[in-house]
């Protein structure tokens, strides 16, 4: 008998440990952000399909360009909305191809209309939101960082610098996420992508010592507002007016190489170069000369202006 409730107290620590080790936490609902009117609606539907479709995608699925991750996840606008959706479009992803398009770092968007995409996103998506702590998750970092390298370094990088997955060691990214939304990203993952839930999978200690590694990784970086230039004038597009114009050899009749492009910056060539960046990148760093001119732009207009007030040759060098 007294080996009897030996075997089952132990049985029952075993089985109370185990639940215990993969409980999901449980999270409190919060108040839905405020609804759009169908005129701010109409205008945030807009701007997404303008913006956003060249990587996001039409349906918001994600991953059309750049990794560019899923807009549709209900897990994302749970614990999303609104800063960690509304910073990462206002400022972008510096190190990444996602660029800032709030007009006070130079993009295109007023704040009523971040703030109204933002919302925009979260209505489509069904989501509900949940709240967050405030307060750090603390973990142990060198085994987040075994647990991280052997489940997540695969798609996310090895130093967290992305691969087929957004980049969870990324300085902007670590700032304005809190903590907690990076661990329910973990123990939720993002439905309808290749990011699983590790609710099931992981202890939640494991969960708990992945985002101390990942926070980690911050270096105490901060965002500061840009001090905007004043964009070219017509007057500035051709670089070099009076050389001769460049003789690239283009692959696939289309491309030209960064060697000769470098080259020809290094001879002074006749150029106009264009910049098909979000604005809010080319002011922070761009090429000397360059004129911006965003992908979002109605381009073929623009070109045939920049012909006109320039008179620009055919064979001149366009970039």
């Amino acid at each position: 008998m007294h080996v009897f409730f030996k075997l089952l107290i132990i049985s029952f620590f075993s089985v109370s440990f185990a639940s215990t080790a993969v409980a999901k936490k449980v999270y409190e609902k919060q108040e839905p952000p405020r609804e759009l009117t169908s005129e701010q609606a109409d205008v945030a539907a807009a701007n997404y399909q303008k913006y956003c479709v060249l990587c996001h995608g039409a349906e918001r699925q994600g991953h059309v360009n750049d990794h560019a991750p899923s807009l549709r996840s209900k897990s994302l606008f749970e614990s999303g909305v609104p800063h960690s959706i509304l910073r990462p479009l206002s400022y972008g992803r510096q190190g990444t191809a996602m660029g800032g398009y709030l007009d006070e770092v130079g993009g295109p968007m007023t704040l009523d209309e971040v703030w109204d995409l933002s919302y925009w996103l979260f209505w489509q998506s069904g989501a509900e939101r949940v709240e967050l702590s405030e307060n750090p998750v603390e973990g142990d970092i060198v085994k987040g960082e075994q647990v991280y390298q052997q489940n997540c370094a695969s798609c996310h990088g090895k130093n967290g610098e992305g691969i087929t997955a957004p980049a969870l060691g990324n300085q902007s990214a670590l700032a304005h996420n809190k903590d907690e939304f990076i661990r329910y990203a973990i123990e939720n993952g993002r439905d309808g992508t290749p990011m699983v839930a590790f609710a099931d999978i992981l202890s939640a200690a494991d969960i708990d010592n992945v985002t101390a590694f990942l926070r980690s990784k911050a270096n105490g970086w901060t965002m500061q507002k840009p001090q905007l230039q004043a964009l070219p004038t017509p007057d500035q597009y051709i670089i070099n007016p009076q050389n001769a114009d460049p003789e690239f050899t283009l692959s696939d009749d289309m491309f030209v190489s960064s060697v000769d492009l470098y080259a020809a910056l290094k001879a002074k060539k006749r150029m106009v170069l264009l910049d098909t960046r979000v604005t809010s990148v080319w002011q922070r760093a761009h090429i000397e000369g360059s004129i911006p001119l965003p992908y979002y732009t109605r381009t073929l207009q623009r070109m045939q202006t920049i012909n006109t007030q320039q008179n620009i040759q055919q064979s001149a060098g366009y970039l």
